[in-house]
């Protein structure tokens, strides 16, 4: 399905590239990191020149800017949800890839309008020709930026530094942590976390953890899963470098209750739990947060 109407080459470059994004995002799961994400429309999209080009003032990549930019439409459409530097499609956005690329970007950008209009903004934001606007850093911009700084400062700890991260990231959410594994231990749990000092309360947290390896097998968290043998036990596997499909759906399909949390995932939780951090627990991961009117996201 197409429009009558001829298309600016923005709003043409967008289309294109949303609704590959969303194509991809329904092939992969319906879930992808950004960086991921943005790696595979490059390499499906046929780009041209102009769409490849960087703009002068701020050095991003045309078509870059344009996707995010549009994205801000099709989350207000409903078709996508951000959070945490990884995009999700919506059932919505599932259905609305029915509509053929310009279509969905027509229904996307209409329901964008309609909500600036409920969610008036200054005359300053966002003011100006699409092309103009798009060049603009964006929240997702900056976002990816701050997320892939935290994700060196992680990869770069040994695997005994990242045991530490996770076990004050446990405390900071209300456990207590009477055992982590010391060095030279190999296999079984990594760290205990209790709801009360001897551990008489569930659920009790057996925690294992994979830093910068090979993406966390089947195998490997049902070997876990054979370690919760009391009532009240639960499993944790913190894995940087991610999980196979057949890991989760394992996970996701089990009785036994087994949280598998990967790098971004950490991520988002060592950023809402860090108010409630020790002081010295911050510092193996220190914040800062900035505040800023985002209107439009």
């Amino acid at each position: 399905m197409t429009s009558n109407k001829k298309l600016s080459p923005t709003r043409a470059l967008a289309a294109k590239v949303i609704y590959a994004g969303l194509s991809i995002l329904r092939e992969n799961g319906k879930e992808l990191p950004i960086r991921d994400l943005m790696e595979k429309v490059r390499k499906q999209v046929d780009l041209d020149a102009w769409a490849k080009e960087q703009y002068e003032k701020t050095g991003y990549v045309r078509w870059e800017s344009i996707f995010h930019f549009f994205s801000i439409d099709c989350v207000k459409a409903g078709y996508l949800i951000k959070k945490g530097g990884v995009w999700y499609l919506t059932p919505e956005g599932d259905d609305a890839l029915k509509l053929g690329p310009e279509m969905l970007l027509e229904n996307a950008t209409r329901s964008y309008r309609k909500w600036r209009a409920e969610n008036p903004v200054t005359q300053e934001d966002e003011e100006g020709p699409e092309e103009q606007v798009a060049e603009l850093p964006s929240y997702d911009d900056i976002e990816q930026r701050a997320i892939e700084g935290l994700q060196r400062f992680i990869n770069a700890k040994n695997p005994y530094e990242f045991q530490d991260l996770v076990a004050a990231l446990l405390r900071g959410m209300g456990y207590h942590t009477p055992f982590v594994a010391p060095k030279g231990k190999d296999g079984g749990v990594d760290i205990m976390a209790y709801r009360d000092p001897l551990g008489t309360q569930s659920p009790r947290i057996q925690v294992q953890i994979k830093h910068k390896q090979s993406s966390t097998s089947v195998q490997e968290v049902r070997q876990l899963m054979g370690l919760l043998q009391k009532e009240g036990d639960v499993g944790m596997f913190v894995s940087t470098a991610g999980f196979s499909p057949d890991a989760r759906t394992a996970a996701r399909g089990s009785h036994i209750h087994v949280e598998l949390i990967d790098l971004n995932r950490f991520i988002n939780l060592w950023q809402e739990f860090y108010d409630k951090l020790k002081d010295e627990d911050k510092s193996l991961l220190p914040l800062r947060p900035i505040f800023f009117l985002s209107a439009g996201e």
